[in-house]
Order: C-alpha cells, then sequence, then structure tokens
C-alpha cells in the first residue's frame, strides 16, 4: 500500500475537530451504529465527536465511482457486504468519504437538510458489533506474554512450548458472546480445583482477568482448499480493532489440559466498534521483532511489517471515579503479524469468510509496565497492583471496569480505535452444579 492525497497531515474537514481527537479526516474508520431507539443499524465513520451516516450519502449517489456506483453496501446492518468487495472499493469508499469531508468540498458542507440527517452527534448514537462474524480466531502471538507465562507454570527453561518459535499458535473462541465496547461483562462459574484439593469445586470465578489485544476482521474470503499466500494476505484484511478476551485464570488451569482454553473465555470477548483501515494505519509501518529461527517458506515475511500503534489499559473501581492507567504496550511487540497468521490460518485449505475475526492474543512488552493482562502484572496474584485510592488487585473485582484505548500518533495526528470497555457485573450462582 502507499499513502495518498486522504493522509495529508494538513487535510482540515468542515467538522469540527478536536486537535487531540483520534478521528481525524485521516482517519475515517467504519462502524455499525444506531441513531436512536427504533431505528435500524447502519454503517457510518467518525470524524470527531460526529458519526457521519454513510447510507444517507449512499442513497443520494455520493458513492459515484466504478467500485461502488449502483450498489448498496452502507444502508446495511453490519459491514459484511463491505469486507466482501475487497482493497479497490476499501480505498474508493475511503476516498469519497475524505473528499466530502473535506473544508474547501461543499458537496456536503452547503446542504443544510443533508447534513441535518447525515452528521449525527457521537453521544446520540449505538455503537453495534460492527461485523456478522461468523468465526472468531485467537492467537498466541506476543513472546513476551507467552515466555511470562511460561515461567510461571514451567520455570524458565521450558517457558516456550518447542512449537512457539516456528508457527502462531491459536485457538477457535466463541463468536456468540462478542460484544461491543461499553456491553457489562458477567462474571463467569464453573468448576475450579482448590489448591492442594482432590476434586473441583464449581462456583464463581476468583481470578478473572482481562487480555489486551488487538484483532482484524477479513475481507474477502478464500475458497475451500485454496490457502492465502502470506504475501497476498494484506488483500484479505480489511482493519483492526482492540480487543478484550476477558479471561477466567482458575477456570482455565483446571480445564486447559489437553485441548486448550474452553469455559474459561468462551463468556465474553469485547471488541471497540470502529473499525481502523489498514489504509489509515499506513503511515504508521514499522517492523516487528527479529524472528529467529527464521519461519517456514510460506510464513517468511522479510523485515515482520507491523504497525506502531500504542495501546492503554486503565482501571476504574467503584471506588475509583477517575481510571488509573495500569498497563501500556505496543502493537509492534508482537512476535507473529497479521500476514503470518492469516497465511497459517489458511495454509491447510481452511476457508476463511467476510467478518470473521482474528485477535492476535495478549501484547505484552520486554518491561514490567507492557504486561498485558493481570496474570502478568501482578505475577499470577503474588505482586498485587497499588491503586491511588491505596487499594490493591491481583484480579479484576465485581464493579471494575477495563478500559482499553490505542491510537497511533504522527504529524501532529493520532488515529485511534476509540475505546474497548467493559464492566464486571456479580456472577449469577445457582442452578446446574451448585
Amino acid at each position: 500500500m502507499a499513502l495518498d492525497e486522504t493522509h495529508d497531515p494538513g487535510l482540515e474537514s468542515f467538522v469540527d475537530v478536536s486537535p487531540d481527537s483520534p478521528f481525524p479526516i485521516q482517519n475515517l474508520p467504519f462502524g455499525v451504529f444506531r441513531p436512536g431507539p427504533g431505528f435500524d443499524p447502519r454503517v457510518g465513520t467518525r470524524i470527531g465527536d460526529t458519526v457521519v451516516d454513510l447510507g444517507v450519502l449512499e442513497s443520494r449517489g455520493l458513492f459515484d465511482g466504478p467500485e461502488l456506483s449502483g450498489r448498496t453496501v452502507f444502508a446495511r446492518p453490519r459491514l459484511n457486504d463491505l469486507l466482501a468487495l475487497g482493497r479497490p472499493a476499501w480505498r474508493e469508499a475511503r476516498a469519497t468519504i475524505s473528499r466530502l469531508l473535506r473544508r474547501d468540498c461543499g458537496t456536503l458542507r452547503d446542504d443544510e437538510s443533508l447534513r441535518e440527517i447525515a452528521l449525527l452527534p457521537v453521544a446520540r448514537c449505538e455503537m453495534l458489533v460492527p461485523a456478522e462474524i461468523g468465526d472468531y480466531t485467537d492467537f498466541y502471538s506476543s513472546r513476551h506474554h507467552a515466555t511470562n507465562v511460561g515461567i510461571m507454570f514451567r520455570g524458565p527453561d521450558n517457558a516456550l512450548m518447542p512449537n512457539w518459535l516456528h508457527l502462531p499458535v491459536a485457538y477457535h473462541g466463541r463468536s456468540s458472546s462478542i460484544v461491543p465496547s461499553g456491553t457489562p461483562v458477567r462474571r463467569p462459574c464453573g468448576q475450579i480445583l482448590p489448591r492442594d484439593a482432590e476434586r473441583p469445586v464449581f462456583g464463581p470465578s476468583r481470578l478473572l482477568d482481562f487480555e489486551l489485544e488487538v484483532g482484524f476482521l477479513v475481507g474477502p474470503g478464500n475458497p475451500l482448499g485454496e490457502p492465502i499466500p502470506v504475501e497476498r494476505a494484506e488483500d484479505h484484511i480489511f482493519g483492526l480493532v482492540l480487543v478484550n478476551d476477558w479471561s477466567a485464570r482458575d477456570i482455565q488451569k483446571w480445564e486447559y489440559q489437553p485441548l486448550g482454553p474452553f469455559l474459561s473465555k468462551n463468556f465474553a470477548t469485547t471488541v471497540s466498534p470502529w473499525v481502523v483501515t489498514l489504509e489509515a494505519l499506513e503511515p504508521f509501518r514499522t517492523e516487528g521483532p527479529v524472528q529467529d529461527p527464521e519461519p517456514l517458506g510460506y510464513l517468511r515475511t522479510p523485515g515482520n511489517p507491523t504497525w506502531d500503534i500504542p495501546l492503554t489499559v486503565a482501571l476504574r473501581t467503584e471506588s475509583l471515579e477517575t481510571p488509573h492507567v495500569i498497563a501500556r504496550s505496543n502493537f509492534r511487540h508482537l512476535y507473529w503479524n497479521v500476514r503470518q497468521q492469516l497465511a497459517h490460518h489458511t495454509v491447510t485449505g481452511c476457508n476463511v469468510r467476510p467478518g470473521d475475526l482474528m485477535a492476535s492474543g495478549t501484547i505484552s512488552g520486554p518491561e514490567k509496565h507492557e504486561r498485558g493482562c493481570l496474570l502478568e502484572l501482578t505475577w499470577r496474584g503474588e505482586e498485587p497492583i497499588e491503586l491511588p485510592d491505596g487499594s490493591t488487585r491481583t484480579f479484576l473485582l465485581d464493579g471494575d471496569e477495563v478500559i482499553i484505548t490505542g491510537a497511533a500518533a504522527g504529524d501532529g495526528r493520532r488515529v485511534g480505535f476509540g475505546s474497548c470497555a467493559g464492566r464486571i457485573l456479580p456472577a449469577r450462582v445457582g442452578g446446574a452444579g451448585s
């Protein structure tokens, strides 16, 4: 991908945008929203604190390029129809939206009646999961995270399993429990093996954790039996979202052998509602960690291409009104990049479809403050985090809210996702197994 006029740091919109907003005209993410109760969901973009109803612009014939003219992809309750069209249509959509929002373009700026129905305050809009997610795969792509967890449970000499440096490890998650930012998360119940006990007990998880992740939405899929080559993988990736793959560590510890996570992760996965396209992230390309040993040929991506996206995790408690930052990391810390994740996922001929979600796994860096979950930050509960009000945390309590944010920055602009947030509700105890 190459930079074009939509990336010009000097571009300005006729819509008011705060200088520190993560949604300048250079971003233009895509999401799905309702303008109010009783309205049908539709596709929009965000600029500053304004949501642009792209279905309205589409109905006026303003998407008149060769890829989108005559199509209906924005007056839809999901992004899947746009995702299926591929990069030429995505680039055309971005270019058209950018042109219509520029300060020097009067098409939308000077049409008051059109502005009234197409430009909506974000506070009025209900944001939804941006796509119909048919399948969800969660990777385990951070070497720092995998090493820390391995040291905790197997010791430093056996921290990484023998396959980890040769392939992107992953498990299949549950797409039905993916929820948009702001949705409360109910503390799960399940089987737990208490320390020194021989038999499990049933009850609420006491070791509830967050996981700082970034995921990508698949665009055009591939036919069953035809892998996606690593060098063409980005043609099948629409954009990135923030992800919190909530985890019940005590349930996980008892259940995960021999087939991996199941109930410890199927109760909720939170995603940011705005999808930041790869086009918007183009100015922030960088290289990830050196991969040694060199991957097998089907996974080889010279320079380990990725993006420089700082990420932050904040915690708000019932006694702490102002969220307190407990972790800072960066997307560029991932050992296995998105191209490799998709190429490996499909190398068997597995078919992926528009809207499928692939998440990174916990993103941790080399420093303690860069660890992307409480399991690491508190070293499995042995080193509690101290909060500004004097309270401490080892794992999440009822009423705690985790807020993940992320934004790339450069040339005086921030290109971000908004927030990926969820508050913990008490468990519903009783019923089966109690």
